[in-house]
């Protein structure tokens, strides 16, 4: 089942500002070491930041929040499998939600897909629900 949808649109050549102009300050905030250190290495490097920016501002929209209620940046980080494809990784408050959004008997999935086409960055988030393995839900009461 499908527990939250989020998505986010952002512009590269604001990302692209706001790292000139407040530089380790607007990077240390927002992204995580990980984060910083795949942005870094890439030549698009405000590309590659203004998708991340993307994705948790998507993932804080499908944990149904935005960015309030507690939550971090950092509590919302993306990397790369091997293949290239993102995965979308919480902790802190935004884990706590996603645990509280998840029903008893179920597991929650984060999907996430990223694009860019300059001067866009876009971000997709999709929060799945399925049930573990060998455990069945609960069934509801009856009235």
């Amino acid at each position: 089942m499908i527990l939250g949808i989020g998505t986010d649109l952002a512009n590269i050549e604001r990302i692209e500002k706001t790292l000139a102009r407040f530089g380790d300050r607007f990077r240390n905030r927002v992204f995580t070491e990980a984060e910083q250190q795949k942005a870094e290495r890439r030549a698009d490097t405000a590309g590659t930041y203004a998708k991340r920016w993307a994705a948790k501002e998507a993932c804080s929209k499908a944990l149904g929040t935005g960015l309030r209620m507690g939550i971090s940046w950092k509590d919302m980080a993306v990397t790369n499998l091997r293949t290239g494809q993102p995965v979308m990784h919480v902790t802190g408050w935004a884990r706590e939600r996603l645990d509280a959004m998840t029903p008893p008997g179920h597991e929650a999935i984060i999907h996430v897909t990223l694009t860019d086409d300059h001067p866009w960055a876009q971000a997709f988030v999709v929060i799945e629900a399925r049930p573990v393995a060998g455990k069945r839900p609960a069934p509801e009461a009856q009235p």
